[in-house]
């Protein structure tokens, strides 16, 4: 048994606390927390400079694409990374794993405890029956031809049912999924989590309201695009389901309007910005004060996107950009996301969870505990 205590202590589904004190099993589930450090027998206190909060949780990553660090050129723009990235992410299996065991182990040091993980292939499948972070693996399927729908949908579930954890089928991006795709993806998942990358670039938008732009020059080489008169994200949760939860993720060109239809709506959408990555493809990051900070998350993307997988330095960058308090920045970090991916053991200092304990000294620092 263990008591532990700092400057202040950040439940995330409560205040925080001066000098809190939180009480954790051996095994690291929440017992009690105590407001005060009399409560608690001095001799067992473990006492911290900083702030101790849940473990982070990362929810949008790429795993499989980590061997691409520093390969891909910075500030490009998104049609330019994705053809990039179609000629440069095979690799020798070795050299693949060896690079998703490294970032596997290096978000165990920059305290994550859950991700939600992007996957084409099984390249990222033997690190996820492990203890050290809890995976939900989302199979991304895309394509554009609608006769191939059904035999896109079968190989997404043939990797779906050799990987471990929990996983969902899910659509890639708003502009690569036919409608028929579309309908299989939903048919499949009933409450599920899911997630689609939205609104990175400008041109995503003109693609669906304008049938014009750099985006769909080069899409719609591949099919069909359903020129809709829509906004980007308009147009791809007409295909999807209202009681899942559907993970927005990038959300640069959002706007208020798009928040508003979904909300109006009833879909159960989530938004995660990757903003490391965001400045590193289209040199922009979103409006974040758009958003609903109770539906907010963060992820890191991929290191071909990125030069580290870090939630906190994810949460400084959106520091330096924002009004946030450190205890919204907390529950971007931490507990949107466990919601988001329907992680209910993380994300909060609640009883019998098992979230992980941080401490952060000056929002810069990070010390896993526990």
């Amino acid at each position: 048994m263990r008591f532990l205590t700092a400057d202040y202590l950040y439940p995330l589904h409560s205040f925080p606390i001066k000098e809190g004190v939180l009480q954790i099993s051996d095994t690291g589930e929440v017992i009690a927390i105590f407001n005060k450090r009399s409560q608690v027998e001095s001799k067992k206190l473990e006492i911290y400079s900083g702030i101790l909060c849940p473990g982070f949780v990362n929810t949008h990553c790429h795993l499989e694409l980590s061997h691409l660090i520093e390969v891909m050129p910075r500030k490009s723009g998104l049609t330019r990374f994705i053809k990039n990235i179609t000629h440069v992410r095979k690799a020798n299996n070795q050299f693949k794993s060896t690079a998703i065991l490294n970032a596997h182990n290096n978000m165990i040091k920059n305290g994550i405890v859950g991700v939600g993980d992007i996957a084409n292939t099984s390249d990222s499948f033997f690190v996820k029956d492990q203890d050290d972070i809890i995976y939900h693996t989302f199979i991304e399927l895309f394509s554009l031809n609608s006769l191939l729908a059904d035999q896109v949908f079968k190989s997404g579930k043939s990797l779906f049912d050799q990987c471990p954890g929990t996983r969902s089928i899910t659509p890639h991006a708003t502009y690569s999924v036919s409608n028929n795709l579309y309908s299989n993806i939903t048919k499949f998942n009933k409450n599920a989590p899911l997630t689609i990358h939205n609104q990175e670039s400008k041109s995503e938008n003109n693609l669906f309201s304008k049938g014009s732009g750099k985006l769909y020059d080069f899409i719609s080489s591949f099919g069909k695009i359903n020129i809709t008169g829509k906004t980007a994200l308009v147009s791809a949760l007409l295909n999807l389901p209202k009681q899942n939860p559907i993970i927005l993720v990038h959300n640069i060109y959002t706007d208020k309007k798009d928040i508003k239809w979904a909300l109006e709506h009833r879909y159960n959408t989530y938004y995660c910005t990757c903003p490391k990555a965001n400045l590193y493809i289209e040199g922009r990051l979103p409006d974040y004060s758009i958003f609903n900070i109770e539906r907010l998350c963060v992820g890191t993307d991929s290191l071909a996107s990125n030069d580290n997988l870090s939630i906190l330095e994810e949460l400084q960058v959106i520091k330096e950009h924002t009004n946030f308090d450190i205890n919204t920045l907390l529950k971007i970090g931490c507990r949107n996301g466990a919601e988001a991916l329907q992680m209910k053991s993380l994300g909060t200092f609640e009883a019998g969870k098992k979230p992980g304990v941080l401490l952060i000294k000056n929002f810069e620092k990070l010390q896993v505990i526990c």
